[in-house]
């Protein structure tokens, strides 16, 4: 039996030096010239398709009208500057699925409680929505001004 002595090193030095081939099998593109602010560059671009979800909180206001509305945890309550105005933000689902029925607010002098319940529209009750979570938004506006007052949320 007859042996070869392969030169691996040789081999594996040109197969890190050699080109890449292109997306398209072809050779990889080289050049050294920058582009110049009058010549088009090609720069990907991630632009959402239409009705995609964007960047931050999706605002989420109450409809009613949900079957079965059941308590929703919030994330984080931030009041605003005015004092009377708490920013609740949470995490959900998609509408119709996933629909804010409304938020009650219970206040004291030593605290401020917020629950928020969400349901299925009951316009869409048997419609398929996809598993996805959506971080929400919602305002809330005191009767009186937070001020020293703990805020606690009403589904825990």
């Amino acid at each position: 039996m007859r042996r070869v002595r392969l030169a691996t090193p040789f081999l594996f030095a040109v197969l890190l030096t050699a080109p890449v081939a292109g997306a398209c099998g072809g050779p990889a593109p080289v050049s050294s010239a920058s582009p110049s602010p009058e010549s088009p560059t090609d720069v990907a671009v991630d632009t959402p398709a239409p009705g995609t979800p964007t960047a931050g909180p999706s605002p989420a206001v109450p409809k009613g009208g949900t079957l079965k509305p059941r308590k929703i945890a919030w994330t984080s309550a931030e009041p605003e500057a005015d004092g009377r105005t708490i920013r609740i933000l949470w995490t959900s689902g998609v509408e119709p699925c996933h629909t804010l029925d409304r938020v009650d607010v219970a206040e004291t002098a030593k605290t401020v409680t917020i629950t928020l319940y969400e349901g299925p529209l009951r316009a869409s009750p048997d419609v398929a929505c996809i598993e996805i979570a959506i971080e929400k938004v919602t305002e809330v506006r005191l009767d009186k001004p937070l001020g020293d007052r703990k805020i606690v949320d009403g589904a825990r």
